[in-house]
């Protein structure tokens, strides 16, 4: 499955080693990684790189870049990755072509800062979500966040998540919502 996802605005494709530069922009920023464990270095990113291209679940596991669809500009990614819960970082030993993990998959996006504030993060999310919930077998999906962070918890509230109180993830206990199936269709259906 290629997995490259449109809306009104965007493209969504699958995150490929040409991406590195983004990934490198978004997470040396100390701005855009205030609320995920401040800026990495250039090295550990590119050495990270290979990992973080993998697919699964037939395409629906991964990472995509948004990309700015008018101006083909690289915005941010958007994820749908196995929820780390007491480490640091993404075990990508569970995303593997074909298969979805046994683990709970979550949401994730980064934007450069010169994109937040014109709803590309929501509309982003909300294509992949529909991805999800129309054309893969997960019924679930999650989300956690940093307290101080309410950029987020609104945007994730605005999505149709639901707040189900502190959860661990990520080797802290932080805020953790949840999306269902469910949730999803009363979400559309109340837009």
């Amino acid at each position: 499955m290629t997995a490259i996802l449109r809306s009104a605005r965007l493209e969504l494709r699958p995150f490929s080693l040409d991406d590195a530069d983004l990934v490198v922009e978004l997470f040396t920023d100390p701005v855009v990684k205030r609320y995920t464990g401040g800026p990495q270095s250039e090295t550990s990113i590119r050495a990270q790189m290979p990992l973080s291209v993998r697919r699964g679940g037939n395409g629906c596991i991964g990472i995509w870049t948004i990309v700015e669809a008018s101006e083909h500009e690289k915005l941010g990614t958007v994820a749908l990755l196995p929820m780390p819960v007491d480490t640091q970082e993404t075990d990508f030993d569970l995303v593997v072509p074909g298969e979805y993990p046994e683990a709970e998959i979550e949401i994730g996006f980064f934007l450069k800062p010169a994109a937040w504030g014109q709803g590309y993060a929501g509309e982003a999310s909300r294509r992949v979500l529909r991805f999800v919930f129309e054309d893969s077998p997960l019924t679930e999906i999650v989300a956690n966040f940093d307290p101080a962070n309410d950029s987020s918890r609104k945007l994730l509230t605005r999505l149709g998540f639901v707040d189900r109180g502190i959860g661990r993830a990520y080797g802290v206990d932080a805020p953790r919502y949840t999306i269902t199936r469910e949730d999803w269709q009363a979400a559309r259906t109340s837009d």
